[in-house]
């Protein structure tokens, strides 16, 4: 992943990315669940994914993207998009397998969706960031990480 530009020396980064980190891994599993026809193992780790998502999507949404959307507001629009996405087909699986069989696939298609997601953050979002929020952005980013903790 990213360590070019420096970003994740802020702790909020940090975690983001090493969020980044547990999802990649996790769709490493699901992967190896549909290799052995697994569907029940890859709706619990779609369980899995979704919660380290749902915190991780706030601070993105509530707290990085709103600061930077004035700049690049077609750039943020986009990748709310793709959380809806991602969002909606982890859902599925909320309340235990799905019973759709085209379901597996759509996962696997919303993986590689957010496998793309992910760079994209990484690698644009993150060091934009880096460069354009002021310290009270920041504290924001870090009054929504905190408020997600607590809940």
């Amino acid at each position: 992943m990213c360590e070019y530009c420096g970003c994740q020396a802020i702790a909020a980064i940090d975690e983001l990315t090493r969020e980044h980190d547990t999802v990649v891994n996790l769709t490493g599993d699901v992967r190896a669940a549909h290799a052995a026809a697994d569907v029940p193992r890859m709706a619990d780790l779609a369980r899995r994914i979704a919660a380290v998502l749902g915190p991780h999507t706030a601070v993105e949404e509530e707290g990085l993207f709103p600061a930077l959307a004035g700049d690049f507001p077609d750039h943020v629009a986009a990748l709310r998009g793709e959380h809806r996405v991602v969002e909606a087909v982890l859902a599925e699986a909320a309340a235990g397998t799905p019973d759709d069989p085209a379901w597996p696939a759509r996962l696997l298609d919303t993986l590689d969706l957010l496998r793309e997601h992910i760079l994209k953050e990484q690698d644009g979002v993150f060091p934009a960031a880096l460069a354009n929020l002021s310290t009270q952005d920041w504290a924001v980013v870090d009054e929504v990480r905190a408020a997600r903790k607590g809940s």
